[in-house]
């Protein structure tokens, strides 16, 4: 059982601020009971595991970036994966207590667990939120029983909403996801859909665009035209039905995908969003640390096997245009965009400034000196605007 303060566990519901000083880590745990048809993560079918070899696997690796860390302070860990809930519970514990350890944790810190609406899962709820998880992440995914059949998902909506319920009751803080876009999916659907979600009492919400990954199920689905996706005008408008619904219920983007009330935004991505650093433990997780000024990427070997034997990490130093490159892609994804000014390494470039005023001229981005914000309408084509941002 972890025996850190409730104190230092618990998310105070003040506003968090897009701050570069956030420090998080990450944990991958790779297992899922199923693969769903358009996951593209690193994750493989659920067997059974040796608890003791993955705290001992997990511990080390945290060990070796508390090493480098030294001074730092948790502001966020996340269990994400595959299907975290679906960990031993002792793996849980040891690696919470492991962080508060070796690092401890700010005041107020985040500690997500993602999780299924499965019946088997929720009834674990209590002792994950003894263990010190205060933010429970669902993968919800639809409230409509054939679109979950279509997800390869393994809950019912009658499931989903005893879930989130549930979660409700046992954490202090909740968030579900919602997969938009589907085929044959309308705007008329997608508008019922989410008033549904809504009135569940969600103070946060993160509502993604079906994506068709090369080497998924899906992807070789709609390459053998088996169905196709809606048209991009069609999916546009489902996420313009998103903005103006969650702002209304109280709930506006922070994040091109994330919406939330004021306070219930996700720390932890937001160390991603700020380009904070994060150690990345578990097979295939990244993280990103500043060490002598420069930005260095790190990579954890793929396969559990690899990652039990102790293989090494991969690590890259980013060259500035890289880092900047970064930096600029996650912080244009935030409603209050990134730090920007004249002596970013952006500029290094000669055609920079000509490729940035004419994406300004276009009203897709704005710049007053010191931050750069897209747009409402760049944020609806961030891709678009990135790809020529960096062209």
């Amino acid at each position: 059982m972890s025996t850190g303060s409730t104190e230092n566990r618990h998310l105070q519901q003040t506003r968090v601020e897009f701050s570069a000083g956030l420090f998080g880590v990450y944990v991958h745990w790779p297992y899922c009971a199923r693969i769903c048809p358009y996951c593209d993560f690193n994750v493989y079918k659920n067997r059974a595991v040796d608890a003791d070899i993955w705290v001992a696997a997990l511990t080390r690796d945290l060990e070796k970036y508390a090493t480098r860390t030294r001074g730092r302070k948790l502001t966020s860990l996340y269990f994400g994966g595959g299907t975290p809930s679906l960990a031993p519970l002792p793996v849980i514990e040891s690696v919470i207590d492991a962080c508060e350890t070796l690092w401890g944790f700010e005041r107020g810190a985040e500690i997500t667990l993602e999780a299924n609406p499965t019946d088997a899962e929720q009834s674990r709820f209590e002792s994950f939120a003894k263990a010190g998880v205060n933010r429970l992440s669902l993968g919800v995914q639809s409230l409509r029983d054939d679109a979950l059949k279509f997800l390869g998902r393994d809950h019912d909506a009658v499931a989903a909403k005893r879930a989130i319920a549930a979660a409700q009751a046992a954490f202090p803080r909740v968030t579900f996801d919602l997969i938009y876009g589907r085929p044959g999916q309308t705007l008329q659907d997608w508008r019922a859909e989410l008033s549904e979600a809504l009135e569940l009492g969600p103070k946060h919400l993160s509502l993604y665009q079906l994506t068709i990954e090369p080497g998924t199920a899906f992807g070789v689905a709609v390459d053998k035209g088996r169905w196709a996706p809606p048209e991009d005008d069609v999916t546009a408008d489902m996420y313009d039905i998103a903005q103006e619904m969650t702002a209304a219920a109280s709930l506006p983007a922070y994040e091109i995908s994330n919406h939330a009330a004021p306070g219930e935004e996700s720390r932890h991505n937001l160390v991603y969003w700020t380009y904070g650093d994060y150690a990345g433990v578990g097979p295939g997780a990244h993280g990103r640390l500043t060490e002598d000024g420069a930005r260095i990427a790190t990579e954890a070997p793929l396969a559990p096997q690899d990652y039990l034997s102790a293989a090494p990490h991969e690590e890259t130093t980013l060259t500035p245009a890289e880092a900047a490159m970064e930096r600029l892609s996650m912080g244009l994804r935030l409603t209050a965009g990134t730090p920007f000014t004249e002596d970013d390494a952006f500029f290094a470039e000669a055609s920079a400034l000509e490729r940035l005023d004419r994406l300004i001229g276009d009203k897709l981005l704005q710049w007053d000196g010191q931050t750069l914000v897209a747009t409402a309408n760049g944020r609806r084509i961030l891709n678009r605007v990135l790809y020529e941002l960096f062209a």
